[in-house]
């Protein structure tokens, strides 16, 4: 996918429900899809309880934060309720949404699988297209960097 260019709609289950990308796009809604490669491991606890703390600024700019991982719905669950994350985690369990966004390991790299999540996060407009990537990210203050970006959109 190239930036500028409209990402594919596609449906994931996630701890609220059925998230499709077609709905959020109707809703006129910024998304903002983190994909991270395990739940409650230290950098994706890390990553993910930075957004969920800046979750009321990006529902105040019409945008929705979510992270993916391949993990399922009930590890999903846990994963959310330990640390009382308020937003919402996808379930990408075949791989094939990380694959479209290609952030899957295509061989064994520093003792990670190949097959793991390359930590990432894209920044879909209001229109569904791609606004902005970022790839082999530090999970420390990512997620201020995102809501900058956000900021940055047109309304």
């Amino acid at each position: 996918m190239q930036i500028g260019s409209a990402v594919p709609d596609f449906s994931l289950p996630g701890t609220d429900g059925e998230f499709s990308l077609s709905a959020a796009v109707r809703a006129r809604r910024a998304v903002v899809l983190y994909f991270y490669p395990k739940d409650d491991t230290p950098g994706c606890t890390l990553e993910s309880g930075e957004f969920s703390a800046l979750q009321d600024e990006f529902e105040n700019l019409n945008a929705q934060a979510l992270g993916v991982s391949r993990d399922d719905i009930p590890s999903h669950e846990r994963f959310r309720g330990k640390f009382n994350y308020r937003h919402h985690l996808l379930a990408d369990c075949d791989g094939a949404l990380c694959r479209q966004f290609g952030v899957l390991r295509e061989k064994e790299e520093d003792e990670r699988p190949a097959g793991s999540i390359v930590r990432s996060t894209f920044l879909l407009d209001r229109d569904g297209k791609l606004a902005r990537e970022w790839r082999n990210v530090r999970p420390q203050n990512h997620a201020a960097e995102v809501l900058a970006a956000v900021r940055d959109l047109p309304r």
